[in-house]
């Protein structure tokens, strides 16, 4: 057991060697394998995606980025706008190794993604930490594919909500700077050389609404424990899951405007289109983001009917939209 802590000690001060190093642009220092280790973690992904997919005109048919190896067999971490909907996969080691990779499954509600390489990689898988105990001000490394060249010091700058035009929200986003500009997939690793978010994307206003600057938001790492079992097992969570409506929408001067609607949803399917303003659910105002999808949500499960309160044409609406889960839209099984 005191050898035990001796080491985590030990590995705990290279880490933070390393980081000062790398942070005042000197050269790694020898005892710098723990961070060897730690960016061997790291692989390239590239996916290739089923062509009939709809988030091809959005994304393309051929995506790129970061996953994490989280454990020996080959199970790869990712954000999932690389994978969803991807027939086939690569994944490559930082040793320059090509792996044949599988999708293993996919989260609309995290924003999560999960591969597997067809052989196991050979690879110290990364340790996962608790997303919970990063604060504010706290130093950590930002890890993409490329080596220890790609590897980025960091601080938190916020831990707050986010909310995306698709219809996403994550409470306790982390948010980082300065950017690291290959964000997509990258690892977040603490202080103590553990895993704490997934990287999603490069923001202009990392420290706060209103404030401009430059940052990454990366997933909590504590958002996968409760669904991981549902993901390896079925390929996505279980049961009817939230209501999705298929509207993109942007806060735009205390207005709901909307800026997209996706072909074949429910709001296209109601008579929803671009440059409508969505002023409330079910008589309930609304004038943010937050406040549309957590009265969407509230009302019940995909396949609920909901009540939009829309401006159209200068004229007030009511739109009936019924509700789907977003997953039985997309592409997720290969036809291949």
């Amino acid at each position: 057991m005191r050898s035990a802590r001796r080491a985590g000690s030990c590995f705990r001060r290279l880490l933070l060697i390393a980081i000062f190093a790398l942070a005042a642009g000197l050269p790694a220092p020898a005892c710098a394998a723990t961070l060897d280790e730690l960016v061997s973690a790291i692989v390239r992904i590239k996916t290739f995606i089923n062509p009939d997919g709809t988030s091809v005109q959005n994304l393309g048919r051929e995506r790129e980025g970061a996953g994490i190896v989280i454990d020996e067999s080959g199970l790869v971490l990712t954000i999932g706008y690389l994978m969803v909907e991807a027939h086939a996969a690569e994944v490559i080691t930082s040793s320059g190794r090509t792996l044949a990779a599988s999708v293993v499954g996919y989260d609309h509600e995290t924003g999560f993604g999960l591969l597997r390489t067809l052989e196991p990689p050979k690879i110290k898988p990364a340790s996962i930490g608790q997303s919970a105990d990063l604060k504010e001000q706290d130093p950590a490394l930002v890890m993409s594919f490329g080596g220890i060249g790609a590897v980025l010091p960091v601080h938190v700058v916020s831990r707050r909500e986010f909310t995306g035009s698709w219809e996403y929200l994550v409470e306790g986003a982390i948010f980082t700077s300065p950017p690291h500009p290959a964000w997509s997939g990258a690892a977040l690793v603490n202080r103590e050389g553990k895993l704490v978010g997934v990287g999603s994307l490069i923001v202009g206003n990392a420290k706060g609404e209103d404030e401009p600057s430059p940052g990454n938001m990366f997933v909590p790492i504590d958002l996968l424990s409760p669904i991981l079992g549902d993901l390896l097992a079925k390929g996505r969570v279980a049961g009817p899951g939230k209501p999705w409506l298929g509207v993109n929408a942007q806060a735009v001067q205390g207005q709901l405007l909307v800026g997209r609607v996706a072909p074949g949803s429910p709001a296209a399917q109601a008579g929803m289109k671009r440059g409508d303003i969505i002023v409330g659910v079910n008589g309930e105002k609304i004038r943010t983001l937050s406040e549309l999808y957590r009265k969407v949500w509230a009302i019940g499960a995909a396949g609920v009917m909901v009540p939009l309160d829309v401006v159209s044409n200068r004229e007030p609406r009511r739109f009936e939209l019924e509700s789907v889960n977003r997953l039985d839209t997309l592409k997720l099984q290969s036809t291949f």
